[in-house]
């Protein structure tokens, strides 16, 4: 996993979850408490409400990205920028300021008058951004989407998703986002939900990962509640995120978010990173432990690696615990555990089974085999507890 550094903020697995607060001078941007088109009015709300609360980067919106609104043209976009630049110059609090933007020539002005980073709201389908962004030595936040200059985000499956986000490439300096929201009329709250249950996956492009899931309407339903109500359901969401890999998250509520974030990374995998020592002047080993918990995240970085992606069931190992069995059936696993990479260990509170998805799926079969061979019976439960466990790993 690569680190990103934006206006020399450290991003990534290296550095603790960031902070993005958001800030609006666009008139139509439909959340009231961040929207100014005063740049003292806007300086003193970044400075009192975002940085003061511990926002680490400052995203700043020059139209509403909302669907239902019409999107402005590259020209009318850079008429309001004078009132962003003049709102982050009079900030006197440090943070990193992000312009969101489509347009590569809004970002290449903006990064020209002081902003630091880019939020990208249609993934490089201007594509002369990605250059832009490597002629300012800019950190660019990546946000799936069609290659249509209009529709940002319209994009339902994860896979899918991964695929948006791979499409044009990705700079030294991209920060990678899945693009929660209803940016799309087919994309369902289920589609959301998915997405954030196989967050760990974008991990296999290499990027840091940002996440915009402050009160988002597939986290409101599942507590039936308003968007005033819905603090805590993205607060619960925002620990799960950082837990699971985000490295970003983008909010207007930022001084909870914050502590949730924290909470998150407190409670995140270790995972084993060193260097180990060259000899003759060689580079040393490098060693790091990646965030995998099945077989579909690992493929994603046996392909990132070039390697065989089909060998993803042989690498990602996974532990159950098995209550119940009788002697016979005790017997039977352990006896067919032999050389089939499969871990079976009994005590008397019960039985531990652990290995890769192929290793499990070949003690299955085993199983089966030395039962005929044997005449230990149908151990017809045996069987649709390894069904039952070969089905978690696919």
């Amino acid at each position: 996993m690569q680190n990103v550094t934006a206006g020399g903020l450290g991003i990534g697995d290296d550095y603790p979850p960031r902070i993005m607060g958001v800030l609006n001078v666009s008139e139509e941007s439909p959340y009231d408490p961040s929207v100014y088109d005063d740049p003292g009015e806007a300086a003193e709300y970044v400075d009192s409400q975002l940085i003061a609360e511990g926002a680490d980067i400052v995203d700043v919106g020059l139209e509403s990205a909302n669907k239902r609104f019409e999107v402005l043209s590259a020209e009318e976009e850079l008429d309001r920028l004078d009132t962003a630049v003049e709102a982050i110059e009079s900030v006197s609090g440090d943070a990193v300021f992000s312009i969101e933007t489509r347009y590569a020539e809004v970002a290449d002005e903006a990064l020209s008058r002081g902003f630091d980073m880019v939020n990208d709201i249609c993934g490089f389908a201007d594509p002369r951004m990605p250059d832009v962004c490597r002629d300012h030595d800019a950190a660019v936040v990546k946000m799936a989407s069609p290659p249509d200059l209009e529709r940002p985000g319209a994009i339902e499956k994860p896979d899918d998703i991964y695929d948006a986000l791979e499409r044009e490439g990705l700079t030294d300096k991209t920060i990678v986002d899945p693009a929660f929201g209803g940016w799309s009329e087919a994309k369902t709250l289920e589609d959301d939900r998915e997405t954030f249950r196989r967050l760990r996956e974008f991990r296999g492009l290499g990027c840091p990962i940002l996440v915009s899931i402050n009160r988002k309407n597939f986290l409101r339903k599942l507590a039936d509640r308003s968007t005033e109500e819905a603090l805590p359901v993205s607060l619960a969401a925002t620990s799960m995120a950082v837990e699971r890999g985000a490295h970003v998250v983008r909010t207007h509520d930022v001084a909870e978010t914050a502590d949730a974030a924290k909470i998150g990374a407190a409670f995140a995998r270790d995972r084993v990173r060193a260097e180990f020592g060259g000899r003759g002047g060689d580079d040393g080993i490098a060693v790091e432990e990646l965030d995998v918990t099945n077989a579909r995240e690992a493929a994603r970085h046996l392909d990132r690696l070039g390697a065989d992606p089909e060998r993803a069931d042989e690498v990602t190992t996974r532990v159950f615990e098995l209550s119940g069995l009788e002697a016979s059936e005790r017997d039977l696993l352990e006896s067919a555990a032999g050389s089939t990479g499969a871990v079976v260990a009994s005590g008397p509170a019960g039985t531990l089974l652990g290995g890769s998805p192929a290793a499990l799926s070949r003690l299955r079969s085993r199983v089966e085999e030395n039962r005929g061979a044997d005449n230990h019976g149908t151990a017809e439960r045996l069987d649709a507890a390894l069904d039952s466990v070969r089905d978690t790993n696919e």
